[in-house]
């Protein structure tokens, strides 16, 4: 059986300016990876990379075997960054629309992660809470039967109780089959629910390890290994 995802001498450009370098990796099934590296060390360019949302410069991305397509698509569930519901929309057009054009989307588990936050599917976007926007894209995105879910600043901008149940959400509802990619800066909130860590600076892999094997070689934490290297 092929690895999940495999990144083979992935290299991508801009002009220029190097985003990733060489970086190569596999990612097997079952893993939560934390997707770790200061501003502008290219991890939202590479989750991008894996949904086909860019094209590699040189080198590859495999998904299940298979490049970044319509075939892989429905194995891959991307959370980006940034807020893109429609403002106009509610909870139930919204679960409605991913139902349409998403096949291995499930409305059962999205109205019962809705039932959770005890919010009502008549609710619209534009009547929401930063923090409760960004539940209701993670309710979308988990609510998919995908084999790899990339989630990419899931926690960013959100308060603490908010970041607890997003990482509930997380463990409770993603395909144990398949994998999660979850790229931040917030190391300490995600450390405890890690598997491995992925970091890259300056467009370069820089580690992929265990979170064990950090502890055991270096004998720190993902968090303070991420302060020596970065300096921060």
């Amino acid at each position: 059986m092929a690895p999940l995802l495999e990144c083979r001498s992935l290299t991508k450009k801009y002009g220029n300016v190097i985003a990733l370098n060489n970086v190569s990796f596999t990612l097997e099934r079952g893993r939560i990876v934390g997707l770790l590296g200061p501003n502008a060390s290219g991890k939202t360019t590479l989750i991008k990379l894996i949904n086909g949302l860019l094209t590699p410069t040189y080198g590859e991305i495999l998904i299940n075997g298979l490049r970044p397509g319509i075939e892989s698509k429905l194995q891959v569930a991307y959370l980006p960054d940034t807020t893109y519901l429609n403002d106009w929309m509610s909870v139930k057009q919204l679960i409605s629309l991913y139902s349409d054009f998403f096949s291995n989307f499930n409305v059962s588990k999205a109205y019962d992660m809705l039932k959770r936050l005890d919010l009502k599917d008549t609710m619209r976007i534009k009547a929401m809470s930063k923090g409760t926007k960004e539940k209701v894209q993670l309710i979308l995105t988990m609510s998919r039967n995908a084999d790899l879910y990339c989630l990419d600043e899931p926690i960013g901008g959100v308060d603490p109780a908010s970041r607890d149940y997003i990482l509930n959400t997380i463990l409770n509802n993603y395909n144990e089959n398949g994998s999660i990619l979850i790229s931040t800066h917030l190391i300490s909130d995600i450390e405890q629910i890690l598997d491995d860590v992925i970091m890259l600076q300056f467009g370069c892999l820089h580690t992929h390890k265990t979170v064990d094997e950090i502890r055991e070689e270096k004998h720190m934490s993902v968090d303070e290994l991420f302060r020596e290297v970065f300096r921060c």
